[in-house]
């Protein structure tokens, strides 16, 4: 009986399909990463990540919370990969033996954000120390984000250095992330200390406006830490010295420093 070339096709097909289907997919690792509202906020990681998943065949998970909450999760093993920017915390994070290898990825600075009308008269001041302290002497409304993040431990160290504390109606610690802060200090027309990358992401969201920025300016540099291995064995250790090394490399730098909003650069790159 002859052969049927048309059969022998068919079978063939067939025989491919039931082998493709018996070969499981290649799994996609994810990456734990726990960073700050403000580089959330910003927008800058929907231009950065998405190379490197592609690049690694994985995906990053972010869990957008303040810095203070960041190396929290780190501790517990609950992250692979720390970006926060507090360098106190995070050099105490690294001393107490909870993460490895940090590395200085870029920095803004922080401004004074304020209504136009500006009632506590501080436009014009070249220090956000001073500037702070008028706004407590006039009691005008102060939004503190109050969540331990970054922004916040910024804050606290400058009304120590002024040897004021902010108590009374007029200071809100509200426990919220950026965004929320400078939408809520819009409404109250009150102030609040923001980094700029944050503002300039909301600008067209807000009627505030940079009342003080700082000559030389506020410095707030952001470093990535990969948590430690040792203490959890768990962790995607190769994966997180890969994102580690990709966020240090010259095309991460790139895609870093010529990210902008309306035409503003948010960020720079911290060597």
């Amino acid at each position: 009986m002859p052969i049927s070339v048309k059969n022998i096709t068919i079978q063939a097909l067939c025989c491919c399909l039931l082998v493709l289907a018996a070969v499981p997919a290649l799994a996609i690792e994810h990456l734990r990463l726990a960073t700050t509202t403000s580089t959330e906020n910003s927008g800058l990681l929907d231009v950065l990540l998405p190379p490197f998943e592609e690049a690694n065949n994985c995906r990053v998970d972010v869990l957008s919370v303040g810095t203070g909450k960041a190396l929290k999760l780190g501790e517990s093993g609950d992250v692979d990969v720390v970006l926060v920017h507090a360098r106190s915390k995070e050099e105490k994070f690294v001393a107490d033996g909870y993460g490895v290898d940090r590395r200085n990825i870029m920095y803004n600075d922080f401004v004074i954000l304020g209504p136009i009308a500006d009632p506590a008269g501080i436009a014009g001041s070249k220090k956000i120390a001073a500037a702070l302290s008028r706004i407590a002497e006039k009691q005008e409304i102060f939004i503190s984000r109050g969540d331990n993040s970054g922004t916040h431990i910024r804050e606290m160290q400058l009304w120590q250095d002024i040897g004021v504390i902010p108590v009374g109606d007029w200071y809100l610690e509200v426990g919220r992330g950026m965004g929320e802060v400078i939408t809520m200090a819009n409404e109250r027309g009150g102030y609040t200390l923001s980094d700029r990358g944050t503002y300039l992401a909301y600008q067209a969201k807000t009627d505030l406006v940079v009342v003080v920025e700082e000559i030389p300016g506020q410095f707030n540099s952001y470093g990535a830490i990969r948590v430690n291995p040792d203490r959890h064995p768990h962790l995607k250790v190769e994966l997180a010295k890969r994102f580690l090394d990709y966020l240090v490399s010259s095309s991460a730098r790139k895609l870093t420093t010529g990210f902008r909003v309306n035409g503003q650069q948010l960020f720079y790159i911290d060597e």
